[in-house]
C-alpha cells in the first residue's frame, strides 16, 4: 500500500476518535496522479436468513422504524445505488443469507431467498456458519442449482437454477484435499481498478452448527487466512481489497446504529491482526448495527434480516489501485418505499405453493411471550420451551427435565392465536426431540460448562439452581472443576451425583452443540419428533398459554 505524509492508518484512527455519529474513513489522495479517483458503491448486507417477508414483533422494528422484507431491501438497493448515477455498484453480503429461516423460505430449502437475493442484485457473499446447516453437499447445491436429492424440486415450473451470486470460502477447507469449500475470493472491475473480495466465516463454527454440517470440513483462523489471501491478491496487482466476514461484535449501550460505542467481542482482535494490505470489513453472525473504524479501517454491520443496508464508498486512485478514501452508512430499510414487483410476485409463488399449513392455528398466548433474558439469562420462552419438550417425552421417555439452548430460539410471539408458521419462526432449525441419561454429576457439569461457553441452558419448570456470584467458573478442558452452580434440584428434590437422570434437549444440543459437550457423554439416546411439533402440541394442550416465570435460576 502507499506511504503518505499523513500515514494512512493514524488519520483513519483519529477520524474513528472522533466521530460519534457516521464513521468515515478520509485519506489523501496522493499527488500526482495520472487520473483522477475511481469512485465505487458498495451496498452491503449480513444476517438475512430467509426473512423474505417483513419480521414481525420487535425483530421487525429498528431504530424505531418497521423495517425489512425483500420487497423494500430490493427496493432500497435500487434507489441507493441510483443516488449515485454510476454503473459501478457491487452488492456484497456477511453470510448467514439462509439458515435458521421462516418457513416461507425453509420449506423449500431456502431456495426461495437464494432467488430473491440474485433478483435484488446480489453479487457476491461469504459463508456464514448457518451456510453450513445442511452440510457441505448441500451448500454446493445451493450454490451451483439442482433439485433437492430427497424432496426434489420445490416449484417444478421453476427448477431450481442455483444462486445469481458467488458464495466464498476462504477458511473453509475440505479435510481430504486442503482446499477451499468454495473460491475463497475474487476480484471485480470497476472503471478499470480491480477491487479483492476475500470472504470467511468463523473460525468457531464446528462449535456451532451440527456434526453433520461440517463433516467433511476444517476451519482456519480468520486472521491468517486473510492476510494470507490478501498478498495473493496483491501477487496479481490487486490493491484494493474489501474482506466479508461472518464474524461481529457488539457496542457499549446507546450505541445507535450508525455509532461504534466501544465495540468488544472477536472482530475487534480479529481486525486488529489484519496487514495494511486489507481496507474494509464487512462483517456479521452478531445480528448487531455498527459503523466503525478499527485499527485504521472501516469495519461495518448491518444488523440482521435485511432491516439495514450498509451504504459504502470508496474511492480508488487507478494509478495505485489501492483504496484512498472510504466512507460508510447504515441505511434503514424501511416499509415507506415501493414494494418491488418481481420480489412481490416471488414471495406469492412460494406463499400459493406452501398451501394452507402455514395458517393453521396450533395455539394460543394469553401475553406476549419473549425471548429477552433476565439477569440470570432466563427468558419465558426459552423456558416455555423446555417445558413444551418435557411434555412432549416425560410419559413415553420417562423424561424429568429438559434443557433448551438460547440460540434456538429466534422469535417472539405475540399475544393471540399462534399459527404453526409463527410456531416454525421460533424454532425453524428442524432438530429433534432427543431424551437421554445422564448422571447428577454430568448435570452439575453440565451446568457449569454455561459458564465457560457463556450461553445459558433455558431450564424446564421443575428444575432449581443457584448461581454462586462468589464462585470460580471451570475451564474449557475441565468444566466440571467450576463452582459456580449450587443447589440442583428437580422437582424438589436435590440431585444425587451417583444417580441416573432423563433429560431431554434438542438433537443440536444433543450433538455437543454450543460448546456442550457434556451431552456428548451421555447415554440411552432416544430421538423423537420434531422440536417445533413439541411445541405446537403444548401451546395446543395449555391454551392460552402464560409466560412462565423466569424464576427458576437464582442468584446465590
Amino acid at each position: 500500500m502507499p506511504r503518505w505524509s499523513v500515514s494512512r492508518r493514524s488519520l483513519l484512527i483519529a477520524v474513528g476518535l472522533a466521530a460519534v455519529a457516521v464513521v468515515a474513513a478520509a485519506l489523501v489522495i496522493p499527488r500526482g496522479s495520472a487520473r483522477p479517483p475511481v469512485d465505487v458503491q458498495l451496498l452491503a448486507l449480513n444476517d438475512f436468513h430467509g426473512n423474505l417477508e417483513p419480521p414481525g414483533g420487535s425483530s421487525g422494528k429498528i431504530d424505531g422504524v418497521d423495517a425489512g422484507g425483500v420487497e423494500y431491501l430490493a427496493t432500497q438497493l435500487r434507489l441507493l445505488a441510483e443516488q449515485v448515477q454510476r454503473p459501478d455498484t457491487l452488492t456484497v453480503a456477511a453470510g448467514d443469507l439462509i439458515g435458521a429461516s421462516p418457513l416461507l423460505s425453509a420449506a423449500f430449502h431456502d431456495e426461495p431467498t437464494i432467488e430473491a437475493l440474485g433478483l435484488a442484485g446480489l453479487d457476491l457473499a461469504s459463508v456464514g456458519n448457518h451456510e453450513f446447516d445442511e452440510g457441505a453437499g448441500e451448500l454446493l447445491r445451493i450454490q451451483n442449482g439442482g433439485c433437492h436429492p430427497v424432496d426434489g424440486c420445490a416449484d417444478p415450473a421453476h427448477p431450481y437454477a442455483g444462486a445469481g451470486f458467488q458464495y466464498l470460502s476462504a477458511n473453509a477447507f475440505v479435510t481430504a484435499s486442503g482446499e477451499p469449500l468454495l473460491p475463497p475470493y475474487a476480484i471485480r472491475e470497476v472503471q478499470g481498478v480491480r477491487i479483492g473480495f476475500i470472504g470467511m466465516t468463523l473460525e468457531g463454527t464446528p462449535d456451532i452448527v451440527t456434526q453433520s454440517g461440517v463433516a467433511g470440513l476444517d476451519f482456519g483462523d480468520e486472521a491468517e487466512t486473510a492476510n494470507r489471501y490478501a498478498a495473493e491478491l496483491q501477487e496479481q496487482g490487486v490493491q484494493a481489497i474489501v474482506v466479508l466476514l461472518h464474524e461481529g461484535g457488539t457496542q457499549a449501550g446507546g450505541g445507535g446504529i450508525n455509532d461504534c460505542a466501544n465495540l468488544t467481542g472477536p472482530i475487534v482482535d480479529i481486525v486488529g491482526g489484519f496487514s495494511d494490505a486489507i481496507d474494509v470489513v464487512v462483517s456479521g453472525h452478531t445480528h448487531q448495527a455498527y459503523n466503525c473504524v478499527l485499527d485504521g479501517r472501516v469495519v461495518t454491520s448491518a444488523s440482521s434480516f435485511g432491516r439495514l443496508v450498509t451504504d459504502i464508498d470508496l474511492r480508488v486512485d487507478p494509478s495505485s489501485g489501492d483504496v484512498v478514501e472510504a466512507h460508510a452508512r447504515n441505511v434503514v430499510v424501511g416499509r415507506d418505499v415501493a414494494p418491488d414487483a418481481a420480489q412481490k410476485e416471488l414471495i406469492g409463488r412460494y406463499r400459493a405453493l406452501l398451501g394452507p399449513v402455514a395458517g393453521k392455528e396450533v395455539g394460543e398466548t394469553s401475553a406476549p411471550i419473549t425471548r429477552t433474558a433476565g439477569p440470570t439469562g432466563e427468558s419465558p420462552l426459552g423456558d416455555l420451551i423446555a417445558d413444551a419438550q418435557l411434555a412432549a417425552t416425560d410419559d413415553e421417555q420417562g423424561a424429568v427435565a429438559a434443557f433448551m439452548n438460547p440460540g434456538g430460539v429466534r422469535a417472539d410471539l405475540d399475544a393471540g392465536p399462534v399459527t404453526y408458521e409463527e410456531a416454525f419462526t421460533v424454532q425453524p432449525f428442524g432438530n429433534y426431540v432427543t431424551t437421554l441419561d445422564l448422571t447428577g454429576a454430568q448435570l452439575d457439569c453440565l451446568l457449569e460448562q454455561q459458564f465457560v461457553t457463556e450461553r445459558v441452558l433455558q431450564p424446564s419448570a421443575g428444575v432449581r439452581y443457584a448461581v454462586r456470584q462468589a464462585g470460580a467458573p471451570g475451564t474449557a478442558a475441565d468444566p466440571c472443576s467450576g463452582t459456580k452452580v449450587d443447589g440442583i434440584t428437580i422437582g424438589g428434590v436435590p440431585v444425587d451425583p451417583g444417580a441416573t437422570y432423563r433429560i431431554t434437549v434438542n438433537s443440536f444440543l444433543a450433538g455437543g452443540g454450543d460448546g456442550f459437550s457434556v451431552f456428548t457423554q451421555a447415554t440411552n439416546d432416544v430421538v423423537g419428533g420434531a422440536d417445533v411439533d413439541a411445541l405446537a402440541a403444548y401451546l395446543g394442550a395449555h391454551r392460552p398459554v402464560a409466560p412462565p416465570p423466569t424464576d427458576r435460576i437464582t442468584a446465590g
